[in-house]
């Protein structure tokens, strides 16, 4: 059978070639990318981006998919840190930028006292009231912790049908959660809960306790804690703080405080910092002594070329050796750029 008349294909008229999608994609996969095209905020793309790239099959007939959700995620990511350094007006709530050795996000119910563990942590003035969703937007504030700070971000209260939006993605932002509870309060348990499923929905669970069956392969663990909040409500025996411990159950620390007595803070305050992974290490110049003041914080397990990197961008090309004082064999000891940093060295870099 011949070519079709030349009426058959109008001038100008282009093939249409249709583009083949992989056959074996999982029906989570098809979810995550109809949330997508749903998809009406920043966060909501990013996140369906990030779940379709960890549920995409890796075989040959998907690698220009792959490249092509990379692509999309990266320039939805660049658009973000363009507004943020253009000062645009455009408020993304569901990022608060990370200051100081870490960020850690406090979240839970109406009225168990969010805003009033930051304002007794750190140096912030939330708005505090009995009236319940008096917190509508993040409010950080900066906890000191010996020589460094680190950063809490109060939410807007966790209740049943009451979820903002951007919850989820704050929540995966941060690097831990205090979940913060009302220890006398009649639904402590209920409100432990819902909080655990916005972590969840936010693809973020407790280190301690295992992740639930058909969870996204996107979540991850992340240090969670829970602070039982107006201890100084208790009993002499402590009644409500054990009845607390004893509805939280195993798998999360657990630490019965009073922001407005100071009950708890205490030892609180350390294990927000320890629980971060972080180690804080001092430089010296050759001949002279330590800089005592901030010091460089780096995550557990870093090296002397990681520091010198921090120093200035070009340092650590340029390193040949370092003398470290603190935790090595001898004070003084001189060093490669692979030698593992401890919390509390001191390091004299040579270029």
């Amino acid at each position: 059978m011949g070519p079709p008349p030349p009426s058959a294909t109008p001038a100008g008229a282009r093939r249409v070639h249709h583009r083949r999608v992989p056959a074996n994609l999982t029906a989570q996969y098809k979810d995550a990318e109809l949330r997508l095209r749903q998809a009406t905020s920043h966060d909501e793309k990013v996140e369906a981006l990030r779940e379709m790239l960890a549920l995409l099959p890796k075989h040959k007939g998907t690698e220009k998919l792959h490249a092509d959700l990379k692509k999309r995620l990266a320039k939805l990511e660049e658009e973000r840190e363009h507004a943020a350094r253009s000062g645009s007006h455009h408020v993304d709530l569901g990022h608060v930028r990370r200051e100081g050795a870490g960020q850690w996000a406090l979240v839970g119910p109406p009225n168990a006292g969010k805003s009033s563990l930051l304002a007794a942590l750190t140096h912030a003035h939330p708005e505090i009231a009995e009236y319940p969703f008096t917190t509508h937007v993040p409010q950080p504030g900066m906890m000191p912790f010996e020589d460094v700070q680190v950063q809490l971000v109060d939410t807007p209260a966790i209740a049943p049908g009451h979820v903002e939006p951007f919850l989820p993605a704050l929540v995966r932002g941060a690097d831990g959660v205090v979940i913060v509870l009302d220890v006398a309060a009649d639904d402590l348990e209920a409100s432990l809960v819902g909080t655990l499923d916005v972590l969840l929905h936010g693809h973020v669970w407790p280190e301690g306790r295992p992740v639930p069956d058909g969870a996204s392969p996107l979540v991850v663990p992340r240090p969670v804690l829970v602070a039982a909040n107006k201890h100084d409500l208790d009993d002499a025996e402590g009644t409500f703080s054990q009845l607390a411990r004893e509805a939280v159950g195993p798998g999360l620390p657990f630490f019965p405080v009073s922001a407005t007595r100071g009950d708890g803070l205490d030892g609180l305050r350390p294990w927000l910092f320890r629980a971060l992974r972080k180690i804080r290490v001092h430089t010296k110049e050759p001949g002279k002594k330590a800089d005592l003041g901030k010091p460089f914080v780096l995550p557990e397990g870093a090296a002397v070329e990681a520091l010198a990197a921090l120093v200035h961008q070009d340092l650590a090309a340029r390193l040949k050796f370092a003398r470290v004082w603190g935790h090595a064999r001898f004070d003084g000891q001189q060093v490669d750029r692979h030698h593992v940093l401890a919390d509390g060295d001191v390091v004299e870099l040579h270029a």
